[in-house]
C-alpha cells in the first residue's frame, strides 16, 4: 500500500468535530530522506570552490573552466527552482522527489566519468536542474506530515545540518582530492553521492508520502525559458568576456539581458490578466520591501559566492596550499556562520536592525582579512586568517538568519509561495552572478602570468570589492520592514 499523508478530519454535518486524524506514521524516518537530499546539494553547491583547480589541472580548458564549474549549477538551480515546486504540486511530490533524486545521482556519476571540461560543466548543470526538482518537494511533504506541535522541531533539524555542512563540506572536499582513493582524486568527491543518491531512493520509496496539492498551479514554461535565457545573457559574457578581451557581442548579450528581463516582466504581467499562473506574482515588483529584498539578497550572495571562489583560488594556488589545507582554513568561517545564527535567534526582535548589524560585524571581519594580508603579504599562514573569517563568519550567520522572514513580511499572505521561491531562486542567481562577476576581477587581474604578488594584489582588491558590496547591502536594506511577520503589525 502506498504511504499517505493523513490532513485534517472532516467533521460530519450535525455532531461535534471530531479528533485530527494521526499524524502520518513514518515521518521522522521521511525526514531524513529529505534532510539526505539537502546534504547531496548543499555538498556539491561547495565542493568544487576546493576540487576546481584540481578538475582544471587534471581536464584542462581556460580559467573560465573554474568559474563555470559553479556558475552551471546554481544558474540552472535558480531557473528551475520555482518550476520544481510546481512540478511536485501537479504530478505528486513523492514521485517528483524520486524523479530529482535518480537524475541528481545520475548527474553525479557523469561529474565523476567527465572527460572534458565541456562534459564535466554540463553534467553540473543537469544535478542543478535534477536538484531543482528534487529540494522543493521535501518542505510540501514536511508541511502535510507533521503535526504543527512538531513542526518547529522538523524544520529546526535544518539549521545543524546546514551548519554542518558548511564546516563539513570543504574539508570532505579537500580531503577526498589529497587521499586520491584508487587513483579517483577529485573524481570521489561526486562519487560520494552514488551510496548516498541510491540510499535517499531506497527510503523515499519506502518512507515518502504521497502528497500534491489540491489546487496546483499551472506551470509557466514561457516565464522559464525568459527567465533562463536572461540568466544566461548576463553570466555568459562575464565569464567569457575577459578571455577574449571584451569583445562587442559581450556587451551586446547584457545589454540584450536588458531586453529579456523586461519582457519576462510583460509576459508575467500579461499571462496573471489572463488568468494564467505566472512564474514570479507581477504585484510582487509593486512593493518596495520585496524589490529591495531581491536586490539585497542579489548583491549579498554574489559578494559571497565570488569571495568564496577568489579565497579557495589564492589559498591553492597563490599560497600553494594543499586541497585539504585549503578547506581547512575555512573552518572558522563556517564555524562562525553557526555561532552567528546561535547569537540571532535571542535578538529576533530586532528585525531590520539585527540584519544591519550582522552585515557590519561582517564587513569588519572582511576588512580584518585585507588588513591581515597588507601586514603579513604573501608570508600569511592560516591560523594568522583565523580571528578575520570567524568575525566574518557570525557577522553572516547575525545577517541571514533574520533576512527571509523580514523581506517575506513586506508580501500579502496570498504571495508568500511566489515570493518565497523567488527569494530562493534569486539567491541561486546571486551565487552564479557573484562567481562570474569577481572571479572575472580576479583573473583579470593575475594577469597572463601569474605571481606570488599579483594573486596578493587581485585577493586584496576581491576583498574590498566585497566589502564595497557588503555596504550597498546595508544601504539597500532600509527598503525592507522594520519586523518579520509575526512582529510586522505591533511595529505599525
Amino acid at each position: 500500500m502506498a504511504n499517505t499523508v493523513s490532513t485534517a478530519a472532516s467533521e460530519p454535518v450535525g455532531e461535534a468535530p471530531v479528533d485530527e486524524a494521526p499524524a502520518y506514521r513514518w515521518r521522522w524516518a521521511a525526514l531524513f530522506v529529505v534532510l539526505a537530499a539537502e546534504i547531496m546539494d548543499l555538498l556539491d553547491a561547495m565542493v568544487t570552490n576546493i576540487a576546481a583547480p584540481s578538475m582544471r589541472a587534471d581536464l584542462g580548458g581556460s580559467e573560465s573552466v573554474i568559474q563555470w564549474l559553479g556558475a552551471a549549477y546554481t544558474l540552472a538551480m535558480a531557473v528551475g527552482l520555482i518550476t520544481g515546486g510546481r512540478l511536485g504540486d501537479i504530478f505528486g511530490r513523492k514521485r517528483m522527489f524520486l524523479i530529482g533524486a535518480a537524475g541528481f545521482t545520475a548527474g553525479s556519476l557523469l561529474c565523476a566519468v567527465a572527460q572534458s571540461p565541456e562534459m564535466l560543466i554540463g553534467a553540473r548543470v543537469v544535478q542543478g536542474l535534477f536538484g531543482a526538482v528534487m529540494l522543493p518537494q521535501g518542505l510540501g511533504m514536511i508541511k502535510e506530515m507533521f503535526p504543527p506541535a512538531e513542526m518547529g522541531k522538523a524544520f529546526g533539524m535544518f539549521g545543524p545540518i546546514m551548519g554542518l555542512s558548511a564546516v563539513g563540506g570543504p574539508i570532505l572536499a579537500g580531503w577526498l582530492v589529497e587521499a586520491d582513493y584508487w587513483g579517483t582524486g577529485w573524481r570521489m568527491i561526486f562519487l560520494v553521492n552514488l551510496p548516498l543518491g541510491l540510499a535517499a531512493l531506497s527510503a523515499g520509496l519506502r518512507f515518502l508520502p504521497e502528497s500534491r496539492s489540491p489546487h496546483p498551479l499551472r506551470l509557466d514554461l514561457g516565464g522559464v525559458v525568459l527567465a533562463s535565457v536572461g540568466g544566461f545573457l548576463v553570466i555568459y559574457p562575464l565569464v567569457q568576456g575577459r578571455e577574449h578581451d571584451w569583445p562587442v557581442w559581450a556587451f551586446v548579450m547584457l545589454a540584450a539581458s536588458v531586453v529579456v528581463f523586461a519582457a519576462f516582466g510583460w509576459f508575467q504581467s500579461r499571462r496573471s490578466r489572463a488568468g494564467g499562473d505566472p512564474l514570479i506574482v507581477p504585484s510582487l515588483f509593486r512593493k518596495r520591501a520585496f524589490t529591495g529584498g531581491l536586490f539585497t539578497g542579489m548583491v549579498f550572495f554574489s559578494g559571497m559566492a565570488g569571495f568564496m571562489l577568489a579565497f579557495n583560488l589564492y589559498c591553492q594556488i597563490g599560497l600553494h596550499y594543499s586541497a585539504l589545507k585549503a578547506g581547512l582554513v575555512l573552518v572558522p568561517w563556517s564555524a562562525g556562520m553557526i555561532v552567528g545564527f546561535g547569537v540571532a535567534q535571542p535578538l529576533q526582535k530586532l528585525g531590520r536592525r539585527l540584519l544591519h548589524l550582522g552585515t557590519l560585524v561582517m564587513t569588519l571581519g572582511v576588512l580584518g582579512v585585507l588588513l591581515t594580508l597588507t601586514i603579513t603579504g604573501t608570508q600569511v599562514n592560516p591560523w594568522q586568517l583565523v580571528p578575520a573569517l570567524l568575525v566574518s563568519g557570525v557577522g553572516m550567520g547575525m545577517l541571514m538568519s533574520p533576512f527571509f522572514d523580514i523581506v517575506l513580511a513586506g508580501v500579502e499572505e496570498h504571495e508568500t509561495g511566489s515570493a518565497s521561491g523567488t527569494l530562493t531562486a534569486v539567491q541561486q542567481l546571486g551565487n552564479a552572478f557573484g562567481v562570474a562577476l569577481l572571479g572575472t576581477i580576479f583573473f583579470d587581474l593575475l594577469g597572463d602570468l601569474p605571481t606570488a604578488a599579483s594573486f596578493d594584489q587581485a585577493m586584496k582588491v576581491t576583498l574590498w570589492v566585497v566589502a564595497g558590496m557588503l555596504v550597498v547591502t546595508f544601504a539597500v536594506a532600509f527598503l525592507l520592514p522594520r519586523h518579520a511577520r509575526e512582529n510586522a503589525e505591533a511595529a505599525h
